[in-house]
């Protein structure tokens, strides 16, 4: 009966912690938002750290680091599991697929070192939370939430690229001299400048530098419509669930139901 009680008891504190999490991480209140904050603020130094890997690899505090990163990460993770309504749906998301391959490079980074520019994706990642675009959206800056968008997606190329690109072609020129040489090329790939002062030898290095240049351009040209296109903003429409609009719209241009938008604080 005592084992069947404290049973009872540790499943009741089980269920009180998850639905404290649930509240933290999907919630608005005062608490949870700041919660929320504290964590896209470490996810950002986690990138930070991500993006200095290569400079900072071969130093005796790197393994440190790494491994408390490790840490922090597996606590995160198991946190959002546990406030998930359902866990299996919630591993089945890319983020979170992405978080734990993240998880694994960390835990073997002697191992996995060549997949280490992966990491970066974790700025992808961090873009998916919807608390920064609700924010966002509450204030003056909300038309600029397209731009960035497409700034994080060009950004977190730029990186994963240099990343590649370093472990692959400019490993051989250690620290700061070759990562900002592999820097240097994507950017100029990216670009489409082509200065040609610094290519990747081989078939492996032309495929790698058309990959480059198409996706590439690609973002650049999205960046560029985000930032010129005509102002809009976000608002469901309540028959079709068109997001997009114009500020003044009456009637929603797809299906032609009246909308309601509310006045913008401008």
């Amino acid at each position: 009966m005592d084992q069947k009680l404290s049973e009872m008891h540790s499943q009741g504190g089980l269920d009180r912690l998850c639905g404290r999490l649930r509240q933290l991480y999907h919630g608005r209140s005062p608490v949870a938002v700041r919660f929320q904050f504290a964590i896209i603020v470490v996810d950002l130094l986690i990138v930070a750290f991500f993006i200095a890997t290569p400079l900072i690899r071969d130093r005796p505090v790197f393994l440190w680091i790494d491994y408390a990163i490790a840490a922090i990460v597996a606590v995160e993770i198991t946190a959002r599991l546990l406030a998930a309504s359902s866990a299996l749906r919630l591993l089945r998301q890319p983020s979170m697929v992405l978080d734990l391959f993240i998880l694994a490079t960390l835990l073997a980074p002697q191992w996995l070192e060549n997949f280490g520019f992966l990491r970066i994706l974790r700025l992808w990642s961090f873009s998916q939370r919807g608390l920064v675009w609700e924010q966002l959206r509450a204030t003056r800056y909300r038309s600029w939430e397209d731009v960035a968008r497409a700034l994080i997606n060009l950004t977190t190329f730029l990186f994963v690229v240099t990343g590649f690109v370093y472990t692959f072609f400019f490993r051989s020129a250690a620290g700061l001299a070759g990562y900002v040489e592999a820097l240097y090329f994507t950017v100029a790939t990216v670009t489409t400048t082509g200065f040609g002062d610094v290519i990747l030898p081989g078939m492996a290095g032309k495929l790698t530098s058309i990959c480059v240049m198409i996706v590439g351009i690609s973002l650049f040209v999205r960046l560029a419509q985000a930032v010129v296109r005509p102002d809009k903003v976000t608002f469901s429409c309540p028959e079709c669930a068109l997001q997009r609009h114009d500020p003044d719209a009456v009637h929603c241009k797809a299906c032609g139901h009246k909308l309601k938008i509310p006045d913008r604080d401008d």
